[in-house]
């Protein structure tokens, strides 16, 4: 099947070609954390000191943000991060419907979140396979007290959604500080805390593996979900929605999936997503800015080159684009061969994306993390083309809006 840049990871056979589920059954290798079944009721959490600072939004605009802060130390304590940060995790559960051969059956879901403060408002950070079509909906705080709980906002396209717990006084709510994930190198320490098959308050610790990986969701209708953080803490059913933190004890990211029966292979959503969108998700319930660009692409390599007949062996190969859709608008061509490489099969003949705006494109990931990093929809980027004839030129495309995901 022919993948979709921004819908599918196009590497095949590569770990994070992977698809997540908002169940502990697994879809290829891609496990999303979510319990369900009987599950624990209460969780410990603590409180970390949050820094004012006000933070621009990649379309431009400034928000004000209570606790977000810069990172400057890579010397983690995990015992008092531990002791900072625990009560800051909550637990959400309630109940979803799934279809089976036997009819409707009604689960019970479990999954973590953590406190923030925008505006002077406290809210729940938590992933959107935890909340999505899920009823009865409750937070339980570090005290084992639980409340009615509803959502706010949700992106599936990042797997994010806001919480508020409306009926919570005050005392139950410690904030957590939000830092830049862009202060993230490969080998930084970091700590992951949640309610792992319902064992509440559960920390593990690892490094960041990778940055900038592409991940594929099925509650995000099988786009991409892209800058994503690699990471070697171990995480398990359950973890989903909760923090991952820095030697500071500040969050970098929120987990959300990992390998199946792996070691080590972690993936969070970065700290930078969750602060772009949170204006929007309380405002408006939803974000509406990922740029699409509409085409279906594989990663190129020197068996991929040979075999097409080109001189480069890095950047995004074109097999098809989608009719009326940014890429073709703009005259980008896909593929118009079929051959077999390596057991696999592709489309080859098209365009070949190896720059976007003069940073230089290797990977499916790379195009996937700029494009989510750095634009916008609407805004127009300059994309370097290796076309017939191995023949190079740059190509202005307006990027899309994404296309809404089909029930």
């Amino acid at each position: 099947m022919v993948n979709k840049l921004e819908s599918l990871n196009s590497r095949r056979g590569l770990m994070t070609a992977l698809t997540a589920i908002a169940v502990v059954a697994v879809v290829g290798l891609l496990a999303s954390f979510l319990v369900i079944g009987n599950a624990a009721q209460t969780v410990t959490t603590t409180e970390v000191t949050t820094v004012p600072t006000t933070v621009t939004s990649t379309a431009g605009s400034s928000m004000a943000l209570s606790n977000v802060t810069t990172a400057s130390s890579d010397q983690l304590n995990a015992e008092q991060i531990y002791a900072a940060a625990n009560r800051s995790v909550v637990t959400l559960q309630g109940t979803q419907v799934e279809s089976s051969y036997f009819g409707n059956e009604i689960d019970d879901i479990l999954g973590s979140g953590f406190v923030v403060t925008y505006s002077g408002s406290d809210y729940i950070v938590t992933n959107y396979h935890v909340v999505q079509s899920t009823s009865n909906l409750t937070v339980t705080f570090s005290d084992g007290d639980a409340y009615p709980a509803k959502v706010v906002g949700s992106d599936p396209y990042s797997d994010l959604a806001i919480v508020s717990v409306p009926t919570a006084p005050s005392t139950e709510y410690f904030p957590l500080t939000l830092t830049s994930s862009s202060t993230l190198n490969v080998g930084d320490p970091v700590v992951a805390i949640g309610n792992p098959y319902g064992l509440t308050g559960s920390m593990t610790e690892g490094i960041v593996s990778q940055l900038g990986r592409t991940i594929t969701d099925e509650t995000a209708g099988n786009y991409t979900i892209a800058n994503v953080i690699q990471f070697s803490a171990a995480i398990n059913p359950g973890n989903s929605g909760g923090p991952l933190l820095n030697a500071n004890g500040q969050v970098v990211g929120i987990t959300t999936a990992a390998v199946t029966s792996s070691e080590g292979l972690g993936f969070a959503i970065p700290s930078d997503t969750i602060i772009e969108e949170m204006p929007s998700l309380i405002a408006n319930g939803s974000y509406n800015l990922h740029s699409y660009l509409g085409i279906s692409e594989v990663d190129m390599n020197y068996q991929l080159a040979q075999a097409a007949g080109a001189n480069v062996t890095y950047g995004v190969l074109i097999e098809s684009v989608v009719s009326g859709g940014p890429a073709a608008t703009a005259g980008l061509q896909g593929g118009s061969q079929t051959v077999v490489v390596n057991g696999e099969q592709y489309l080859i003949g098209g365009d070949i994306i190896i720059s976007v705006n003069g940073t230089r494109i290797t990977t499916s990931d790379a195009l996937g993390t700029y494009l989510e990093a750095h634009t916008v929809a609407g805004q127009t980027v300059s994309l370097g083309i290796i076309g017939p004839g191995d023949k190079y030129s740059t190509v202005t495309v307006t990027l899309g809006v994404r296309p809404a995901i089909s029930s």
